[in-house]
């Protein structure tokens, strides 16, 4: 049963919208105004901002709050990126991503997507999932017209979100695009991180910064002569204040798909995403005291270094006249059972030749 959804449904009390034999759908309106639905089920819940830009605000499955560190409790009703930033996940694009890094670029940080208001969203309550989606079209006469529709769907007995995507050309003319998929995981002190690209830096290359400092350039230098130093979350002598970025070239499996793990002893944070769709994987690590975000994978289309700059090294896509992408992302927690399935597949992917 799908629900589209009206602003008029909600309010600072909550109302339970919809519910199966073992899930609910809740809707409630943050104090600052931001409409949000809280979607749980027996491992936990994730709340999502169905009109502003689709965001997941929160997620928390098997007793973890799985989203970054961040002095903002509440979203704002503001565009602006990051005067309402610290939600779990965020889309990114589709005009740039990153920030704006050169005089040329004249594009927000990250583009338009992160907070841009949905005309249409919508509710499915199945018998063993519930789901939000929605629909944002842009149309700039005589250039640009697309259509950007993500679904995230939980399933009654489970601690991954799915998240389905599909970005449609809306014209005759070529669409120009770049995409990320913005995940922001808490940092697991004395976590692992394991993934399937190869542990070395060419497939693992750390970014500079004109602002870097001098013991960040001598961080990232050892990083770049051994990246298997950022593997261990909290080591002793790790700089992230602000933050630094890297871009991995990720394998796949059989089905084209990669695989992250922050692996503790009891479970892991998780990401699988589709190398095809999605090329570059840029990591994005951030502790400063204030903040505190292991973006262990945000699933990309470039590196998220500005249009110029994507432009430039040819990272820019492209969509013929009224063709249609889609491709489907996976963010979450495992327990460990599900944690050693995936650690044998990355090994698997890591092995083969």
């Amino acid at each position: 049963m799908r629900v589209y959804l009206k602003k008029e449904f909600f309010s600072d009390r909550e109302f339970l919208i919809t519910e199966n034999a073992s899930m609910k759908a809740i809707a409630f309106k943050y104090s600052t105004g931001v409409e949000a639905i809280r979607i749980e089920n027996k491992k936990g819940y994730f709340i999502i901002l169905p009109f502003k830009g689709q965001q997941i605000w929160r997620a928390n499955f098997c007793g973890k709050d799985l989203w970054m560190k961040t002095m903002m409790d509440e979203p704002q009703m503001t565009d602006v990126y990051l005067e309402t930033y610290g939600a779990f996940l965020l889309h990114c694009g589709l005009d740039a991503i990153g920030s704006p890094t050169c005089y040329e670029d004249k594009h927000a940080q990250h583009g338009r997507l992160p907070s841009v208001c949905y005309q249409k969203a919508y509710i499915d309550c199945g018998e063993d999932y519930i789901a939000v989606g929605g629909r944002y079209d842009y149309d700039k006469t005589f250039v640009t017209n697309y259509s950007f529709c993500p679904e995230c769907r939980l399933y009654e007995n489970d601690s991954v979100l799915k998240i389905h995507v599909e970005i449609e050309n809306r014209r005759k003319d070529p669409l120009e695009y770049a995409y990320l998929c913005h995940i922001n995981f808490r940092p697991i002190d004395g976590a692992q991180l394991v993934y399937s690209a190869d542990y070395d830096a060419k497939h693992v290359k750390v970014i500079r910064a004109n602002s870097d400092s001098e013991k960040m350039k001598e961080f990232k230098d050892k990083i770049t002569n051994n990246v298997e130093l950022h593997h261990i979350v909290g080591a002793q002598g790790e700089i992230y204040d602000p933050e630094i970025c890297f871009t991995v070239t990720y394998k796949g499996d059989e089905n084209g798909r990669a695989y992250t793990l922050q692996k503790s002893d009891e479970g892991a944070c998780y990401v699988s995403h589709p190398v095809s769709s999605l090329p570059v994987g840029v990591r994005w690590i951030s502790r400063t005291g204030n903040e505190d975000s292991m973006g262990m994978i945000l699933p990309a289309t470039s590196e998220a270094m500005g249009y110029t700059y994507s432009k430039r090294t040819g990272q820019m896509k492209t969509l013929g006249a009224y063709e249609k992408l889609i491709f489907d992302i996976e963010a979450g927690y495992l327990e460990k059972t599900a944690m050693d399935i995936v650690l044998k597949k990355i090994e698997e992917i890591k092995t083969k030749k």
